[in-house]
């Protein structure tokens, strides 16, 4: 991470002191240990864990600027202690560092699993931008948004384990199957932390403010009546701020049982990930990334 701009070695320090879960590296090792013979990992295994780490790192600088954000994971955003412009290049050189990661040392499958993965989450980025524009997101656009948008990065992570200790082979493709399915389930998780009773993680009803599309909101929208319809895609619209509104909102998406329909949908991905597991052979390895997966569903925030 050193550089020889001062302040960009101030800023790179913040980071690495705030750092988040680290979920995805713990996929990286994990996949890699249950798939190396001798239960080891190597040094390709370690290149690849930290260049998930920076890209993720570069795209949650990125976010903040986006989304106006001051605060990130309980400590004051990049953007909000040094600016937008500051933050905007910080992202970009977290990005170049892990691409030149891999480039330094010929790792290019593990630079294409990677440059796919950021290829895919601008274009889920900017499909939910154009799509919550109207509104009319339908189930279908929903899971291509959330996949391409967080699955794609969950997949990266496993497919670059598996890469970096067996390239070339099925379970590189198997493992980004499996990534993808928690992906999934953990998206379907945070939509359902929108309409928690308590702030958990976010405050209730910031997706409906910020006018996204989440899962137990379309299935309403295509449950109720028309005049419902109606109602509940112009509050969305134009009451989003009103906190009485949101409210209804959050009560009318519960009482067509949208919160049922979206932990159905989350609990078949999960069920998905983990029949993938049952295809290897039982290690402590396996055994932590089923924990993985039910941790996924499980959180809290």
């Amino acid at each position: 991470m050193d550089s020889k701009v001062a302040l960009l070695n101030r800023i790179t320090h913040y980071i690495v002191k705030r750092k988040g879960k680290q979920m995805r590296p713990m996929f990286v090792f994990l996949v890699a240990k249950m798939l190396s013979e001798s239960n080891e990992t190597n040094e390709r295994t370690f290149r690849g864990a930290s260049v998930i780490e920076l890209i993720h790192t570069a795209t949650l600088v990125h976010d903040d600027v986006v989304d106006d954000s001051n605060m990130r994971r309980g400590f004051f955003s990049i953007n909000a202690l040094w600016k937008n412009k500051i933050a905007v290049l910080v992202g970009d050189y977290l990005l170049s560092k892990g691409l030149l990661l891999c480039i330094d040392n010929d790792d290019f499958d593990l630079l294409k699993i990677i440059s796919v993965a950021v290829r895919e989450m601008s274009e889920g980025e900017l499909l939910q931008i154009e799509k919550a524009r109207r509104l009319d997101i339908s189930e279908e656009v929903y899971y291509e948004i959330i996949r391409q948008k967080t699955a794609t990065l969950i997949a990266a992570c496993c497919s670059l384990g598996a890469a970096s200790v067996q390239p070339n082979t099925k379970f590189v493709e198997e493992m980004r199957l499996f990534g993808q399915y928690i992906g999934m389930a953990f998206q379907i998780k945070d939509d359902l932390f929108d309409y928690g009773e308590t702030a958990i993680g976010k405050p209730t009803g910031i997706d409906i403010k910020e006018q996204k599309m989440t899962l137990p909101l379309i299935y309403t929208l295509n449950t109720v009546s028309e005049a419902e319809k109606k109602w509940l895609i112009n509050s969305v619209k134009n009451y989003n701020t009103d906190k009485k509104r949101v409210k209804e909102v959050i009560q009318k998406v519960i009482d067509a049982g949208g919160l049922q329909y979206a932990e159905q949908k989350m609990n078949a991905y999960k069920n998905k990930a983990l029949a993938l597991l049952e295809n290897y052979s039982d290690s402590e390895y396996k055994e932590a990334l089923k924990l993985m997966v039910t941790y996924v569903i499980e959180r809290k925030k």
